[in-house]
């Protein structure tokens, strides 16, 4: 019974957030919603059970599913000490897992040595995105070379080919987010 009680504080906490995040009075969501919104207010302090059928229209007018709204709360999803990965001339921090929304990763990369030459460059569908925490990197996009310096950020296709490197042979830090397949071109296995 605890448990139970623990995940209907933990979904009104959820609805009510959402709702104030939006920054919605309970009239405004119990229009989206279709409910009363005396009925809303008794939910979101506990002094009515939420049933079911309440919780699907209120998930759908906070543009959140029933799973993210009764998601626990564990900390099997909190990455703290990420695991490094060690591979040609770079280090891999992942950021997020598996359950990262969208399938994207959110990766760290420590990189040691240049671009490679465009004829060694990979291609994926979609976008890349990284933004450069420390030292200079070099973007290849085909045959062009691209300076990036920290505090900056590029995003562009990667139907061309493309690499990241240390600039200068001086390291590299960057954080990048990556699609599932650029997940596969770019990260260590």
């Amino acid at each position: 019974m605890k448990q139970e009680a623990d995940v209907d504080r933990l979904v009104r906490q959820r609805i009510r957030a959402l709702r104030h995040s939006r920054g919605w009075s309970l009239d405004t969501l119990a229009e989206r919603s279709f409910l009363s919104p005396s009925n809303l207010s008794r939910i979101e302090t506990g002094a009515r059970r939420i049933a079911l059928d309440q919780l699907i229209p209120i998930a759908r007018a906070l543009d959140a599913s029933v799973d993210q709204l009764i998601e626990p709360t564990d900390d099997a999803d909190v990455v703290i000490r990420p695991r490094q990965v060690h591979e040609r001339g770079m280090t891999v921090w992942a950021l997020a897992n598996n359950r990262a929304p969208n399938g994207l990763s959110v990766a760290k990369m420590r990189i040691t040595t240049p671009a490679p030459p465009a004829e060694e460059a990979g291609v994926h569908p979609g976008r890349d995105w990284f933004t450069v925490l420390t030292g200079t990197a070099e973007l290849r996009l085909g045959d062009r070379l691209i300076i990036v310096e920290a505090g900056d950020a590029a995003e562009f296709s990667t139907m061309i080919p493309h690499a990241i490197g240390a600039h200068g042979r001086v390291p590299v830090e960057v954080l990048t987010i990556l699609t599932n397949d650029g997940q596969h071109a770019h990260l260590p296995a």
